[in-house]
C-alpha cells in the first residue's frame, strides 16, 4: 500500500540578500507590493524588510511595462497586497535571478505524513509530493517522518533497507517515492 507524504509551505520564505545599511543577508517579505504608475507605464515591486535592521528594499516585479498589456484581475491582485500571489511570484526563477536573490525555506515549511498508521509494517512504500518547489534533502525528509535521525536514514541507505529510484543523498524539489524496509 502506497503512504503519501506532502511537503506543504507553511509561510513566505526569507529572501536572501545582502543588507546595504547593516550587512544582514535575510529579508522577510509580508506579501505588500508598492505600484508606481508613470502615465501610461507602471512599475510594480515587492517589498522586503531586513530581518536585522528593517531596512526595506524592493524586488522588481514589473518595470515600465504599459499598463495595458497588465492583466486587468493582476493589478486587482497587486493593489490588494495579496499574499498568495507574493508567494507565486517569489517562486518564479526569473523574478529570483531579475533581482539576483535566493530563497531560504529554513522553518517555512511542514511536512504532513496523513499519521501514524503505516509505522508498524514490514515494507513502506512512500510517495513524497511537493506543494511548492522547496528544495529539501530527503534523507531530512525520511528523519522527521519516520522519527528516525539523519544517521539512522543514512545507515539504511548504505545497508540497502531504505531505496529511490532518486538519489537520497543529494538536495530535492520535486515528487519522489522511496521503500523502506525492516
Amino acid at each position: 500500500m502506497l503512504t503519501t507524504w506532502v511537503v506543504m509551505p507553511t509561510c513566505l520564505p526569507l529572501v536572501r540578500r545582502r543588507c546595504h545599511a547593516c550587512a544582514s543577508g535575510r529579508f522577510r517579505t509580508s506579501g505588500k507590493f508598492r505600484v508606481n504608475a508613470h502615465h501610461k507605464l507602471i512599475d510594480v515591486w515587492l517589498l522586503a524588510l531586513c530581518a536585522t535592521c528593517g531596512e526595506t528594499t524592493k524586488l522588481t516585479v514589473l518595470e515600465r511595462t504599459n499598463v495595458r498589456s497588465v492583466r486587468p484581475e493582476l493589478l486587482d491582485r497587486l493593489h490588494a497586497n495579496d499574499p498568495s500571489l507574493a508567494a507565486e511570484l517569489l517562486r518564479d526563477p526569473v523574478l529570483r535571478r531579475r533581482n539576483r536573490v535566493a530563497l531560504d525555506w529554513d522553518g517555512a515549511w511542514r511536512l504532513d505524513t496523513g499519521g501514524s498508521d503505516h509505522l508498524d509494517r514490514e515494507v513502506i512504500d512512500v510517495s513524497v509530493r511537493f506543494a511548492a518547489r522547496i528544495p529539501v534533502r530527503p534523507a531530512r525528509l525520511i528523519a522527521e517522518g519516520r522519527g528516525l535521525s539523519r544517521s539512522e536514514v543514512e545507515r539504511l541507505i548504505t545497508t540497502g533497507k531504505l531505496v529511490a529510484a532518486v538519489r537520497l543523498s543529494g538536495t530535492l524539489s520535486g515528487d519522489f517515492t522511496f521503500t523502506l524496509k525492516r
